[in-house]
């Protein structure tokens, strides 16, 4: 990553504008195995307090790596209550990076914001059509199937 994602000028701007970028040797004995880091490159998006909310392990190309960040805050936000924080991450991901392999569960997880946010249901239905016509046969369509059985 050091060779094609790192040095790309939209990836520098967004690492240091949105984290406290923080870079270990994968052999450090103690973090290593806190993290349980066996394989390289391995990233962490972790909240204040040091709890791990997104993580990624191998290459992440530059078109890759701002919606993977996206995805961590909004799930640090997510997981904080913070469902509004959270929707604008994950529409940021749906406008700017539409081709991403984070979007499908960027969809999932927008309805399960709006669902915490509003006690309204309908939201994950219209998830599970959106992702079954557009992702059949990914994980996130599956996690979503049983929402096509919500009634209006």
């Amino acid at each position: 990553m050091d060779a094609v994602t790192y040095p790309d000028e939209k990836v520098t701007r967004f690492l240091q504008e949105k984290f406290i970028p923080v870079r270990l040797a994968h052999d450090h004995p103690e973090l290593s195995r806190k993290f349980n880091v066996t394989w390289t490159p391995a990233l962490f998006i972790l909240d204040e307090e040091g709890t791990i909310h997104h993580s990624s392990v191998g290459f992440l190309s530059p078109e890759e790596l701002i919606p993977f960040g996206l995805l961590g805050l909004a799930k640090v936000a997510f997981d904080q209550g913070r469902y509004d924080q959270a929707l604008g991450y994950l529409d940021d991901i749906l406008e700017h990076h539409p081709e991403s392999a984070a979007v499908p569960e960027t969809i999932y997880l927008r309805a399960v914001c709006l669902f915490k946010k509003t006690n309204d249901a309908s939201a994950l239905k219209k998830a599970y059509e959106e992702l079954s016509s557009r992702f059949p046969e990914n994980e996130w369509t599956k996690r979503a199937y049983p929402y096509q059985l919500l009634q209006p």
